[in-house]
């Protein structure tokens, strides 16, 4: 089979990709060049997309032996993942731009690409397995190393994604890839895992939104307020500097009657208000869900588990869909509350360790038959 590697410069997708060339495979490595201005980006180790990580990925095709090119896919890039960073922060949402990037740019501007050069399948460093169903269809399930599972930001992709993608690590812990990597003479062995937002250069998310956004977003100053007397407890200079749970950086000074910390609720952008209190408000126990993505058959009704952040922990929860198309939405009762979840965040549905889907949180309810928040 004719694969094309994605090869980000670490070790993962160094050691995935020599895994599909051991298997017999003609294997051809690509690493995306994302920034417009590569200067802008992360340098180091704590990104995925940094100044030398395009070095690394060709020296480790070297090393394994296979043709190797760099794609621009940074004007893309820039419109379908920072833009839209941009636009959802300034909305008071908080996206995650890793599974948008998947999204929209690994598994469809690049797999889209690699088909019509005449690959039949990409391969990812991605810690998550493939299987066959019953039923035909290629099945998403949790990577084996629980602690480096990747299946949530892979809960945007659909059948036809799947059935040209291979992802050879799920079924090897993180430590194993390290000492197979060293064995095979790979330099990235020992780099450092990526961390936070690639394009986000010294990791100040809030920073960089205030740069980029300022006073083009709407309300981009307004108050703090406690949510349950009203009371204006400080000012802000954007919404877009502030996510729900979010406890530091609140800069209110005046401690609360019960001494205790507050935390964020809810963001309005529109009126650019901030609104503030005690943890318990945090829980939340239903959400509404927005553009699901299904990875097979799409679930009328589905007791299972559902995952609200790319490390967070699972939720029991029965999860409902309704309508069709572009109209669908899908409904979760979370039977375990979760805390600080945030419209614009992902909401992914499994079936014990199988990922049903993903759809986008549009509402959150704190209480059985609480309001939206």
């Amino acid at each position: 089979m004719k694969v094309l590697a994605a090869m980000s410069g670490g070790v993962d997708s160094a050691v995935a990709a020599a895994r599909a060339h051991d298997a017999g495979h003609d294997v051809t490595g690509v690493h995306l060049a994302l920034s417009r201005n590569p200067a802008s980006y992360r340098s180091g180790a704590r990104g995925c997309c940094t100044i030398e990580d395009s070095n690394d990925a060709r020296r480790a095709a070297d090393v394994i032996g296979i043709p190797f090119y760099v794609w621009d896919l940074s004007e893309r890039f820039h419109a379908d993942v920072v833009e839209d960073f941009m636009d959802e922060y300034a909305a008071g949402r908080t996206p995650n731009p890793c599974l948008r990037c998947n999204e929209k740019i690994k598994f469809a501007a690049v797999l889209d690409r690699a088909l019509a050069l005449g690959f039949d399948a990409v391969v990812t460093g991605h810690y998550a397995v493939l299987r066959e169903g019953a039923d035909g269809l290629v099945e998403l399930h949790r990577s084996v190393d629980a602690g480096k599972d990747q299946s949530y930001v892979l809960g945007v992709l659909d059948q036809h994604q799947l059935r040209h993608s291979l992802f050879p690590l799920g079924d090897t812990p993180k430590t194993r890839v390290r000492e197979e990597a060293a064995a095979r003479g790979l330099l990235v062995a020992d780099k450092p895992d990526s961390h936070d937002i690639c394009f986000v250069a010294d990791g100040d998310n809030a920073g960089w939104l205030r740069e980029k956004l300022g006073e083009r977003a709407p309300n981009h100053g307004g108050a703090i307020v406690d949510d349950e007397t009203g009371e204006e407890l400080g000012r802000h200079q954007g919404t877009y500097g502030y996510t729900i749970g979010q406890r530091k950086g609140l800069r209110i000074g005046t401690p609360a009657p019960d001494g205790r910390p507050r935390f964020v609720l809810d963001i309005e952008p529109v009126a650019g208000t901030v609104r503030v209190g005690p943890r318990e408000r945090l829980a939340v126990h239903g959400l509404e869900g927005v553009r699901p993505r299904w990875c097979g058959t799409e679930p009328t009704r589905l007791v299972g588990t559902v995952q609200l952040r790319a490390h967070g922990a699972e939720h029991r929860a029965e999860v409902e869909v309704s309508g069709h198309g572009a109209d669908q939405r899908v409904s979760v009762r979370l039977l375990d509350p979760a805390e600080g979840i945030a419209p614009g965040q992902a909401v992914v549905v499994y079936d014990g360790s199988r990922v049903v889907g993903s759809a986008t949180i549009s509402a959150t309810h704190r209480s059985p038959a609480g309001a939206s928040a």
